[in-house]
């Protein structure tokens, strides 16, 4: 389904070298600080990143999934809290209105996130509920015209920046499954809302998670993604399945730039009169990690395609969460290993790379959840087929 391929080669070569010119040099900067400099931003807006996945009626580059995935992996070739900047925007964040949304909430928001004049973050997670996400608690009691939000919102990716929230709340106290959630739209000024202070986090310095609270935070009835009741639920693991193969091709990435750098250490880490690299125990230790990061890319690629055909994906999906986050981990392992004492230590890069994509196999789902997933999908079919 890639569409154009020069003109998608001439996007990959400008993110590849956005990455490899800016970001790479950039990355301790980031490490230190735990921001991201605004001229970076800045860039990332005129390269068309917040727009990635936003048809183009609405200013975007309307990527295809296939597309978006190959892009990730270039992103995920540096420090994951770069794409984080924009990446709960294409993805979680705009993609509940992209494709539940009104049409005039998709020519509201749609074009402003494009550009990255808007940013949003999604406000699904909860104190008492994250995997279970059936399980929430933040209600939306209607008064009239207007919901009456209460709750708390936990681990909010971009919270501290974010200008709009899509937000999952109970809206029908007496139903406790799925089918009682609505999805809103939430604009960050709405008097009532609160961000917590940033959390502080094993890795990813530079992207930034926070709680949001919501008390008697009034908003309008027209802001409901769809405008129909109880359809949250439903909004909520359609963009999630998307979102899966996209963090999938993170880790792709990811594992792609740390094993280039064990490699590249390897080559050069001279013991016994010879290059480490030449010891079988350290070959086995690079072949495993290539051949586990050729099954991952191999296992996105044929999902983004799927999708771009048309057909459901969830396994798939889930299959790709699965496999590429552990790989990326298992990857980043063998790495400290690769460079020794030197993996241990700051000034190598390799120990902020583990500490970074540890976070992989937790969010957007939980290796586990995903694990529980895939299991249930192979029973459902099992029993119709």
């Amino acid at each position: 389904m890639i569409r154009d391929p020069e003109i998608l080669q001439s996007l990959l070569d400008s993110v590849e070298r956005f990455v490899r010119e800016r970001l790479v040099p950039a990355e301790h900067i980031v490490a230190e600080t735990d921001e991201i400099p605004d001229e970076i931003v800045d860039e990332m807006k005129d390269l068309g990143l917040f727009g990635l996945t936003i048809p183009e009626e609405y200013g975007g580059l309307g990527l295809t999934m296939e597309e978006e995935s190959l892009v990730i992996m270039a992103m995920g070739q540096t420090s994951p809290a770069f794409r984080s900047v924009f990446g709960t925007t294409v993805g979680i964040g705009s993609q509940g209105i992209l494709l539940d949304g009104l049409e005039w909430q998709k020519k509201k928001y749609l074009p402003k996130l494009a550009t990255g004049e808007i940013r949003a973050s999604f406000a699904l997670t909860e104190p008492e509920a994250g995997s279970d996400a059936a399980s929430l608690r933040t209600t939306a009691a209607q008064d009239g015209d207007f919901y009456i939000v209460n709750g708390t919102k936990r681990f909010i990716t971009n919270a501290p920046q974010a200008n709009i929230f899509t937000l999952m709340a109970r809206t029908n106290p007496e139903d406790k499954s799925a089918s009682g959630v609505t999805a809103f739209i939430v604009e960050r000024d709405t008097p009532g809302i609160t961000i917590g202070k940033r959390d502080s986090k094993m890795g990813q310095k530079g992207a930034h998670t926070a709680d949001v609270i919501f008390e008697n935070c009034r908003v309008p009835a027209s802001q409901i993604i769809g405008g129909k009741e109880g359809q949250g639920f439903k909004t909520a693991m359609k963009v999630l399945e998307k979102g899966r193969i996209h963090l999938a091709a993170l880790a792709v990435g990811g594992a792609e730039r740390i094993l280039r750098d064990a490699l590249n250490y390897a080559i050069e880490r001279e013991q016994f009169g010879q290059p480490i690299a030449e010891f079988q125990l350290m070959q086995a230790m690079l072949a495993d990690s290539q051949t586990e990061i050729y099954a991952a890319k191999c296992m996105v690629i044929d999902a983004a395609r799927r999708r771009d055909d048309g057909k459901i994906v969830s396994t798939e999906a889930s299959c790709c969460k699965l496999f590429a986050t552990e790989m990326c981990g298992r990857v980043a392992d063998r790495a400290v290993q690769i460079l020794g004492g030197a993996g241990y230590i700051a000034d190598y890069g390799i120990e902020r790379f583990y500490r970074d994509v540890r976070l992989f196999r937790l969010y957007e789902g939980t290796s586990q959840i995903q694990q529980i997933l895939i299991a249930r999908n192979m029973i459902k079919e099992a029993k119709h087929s």
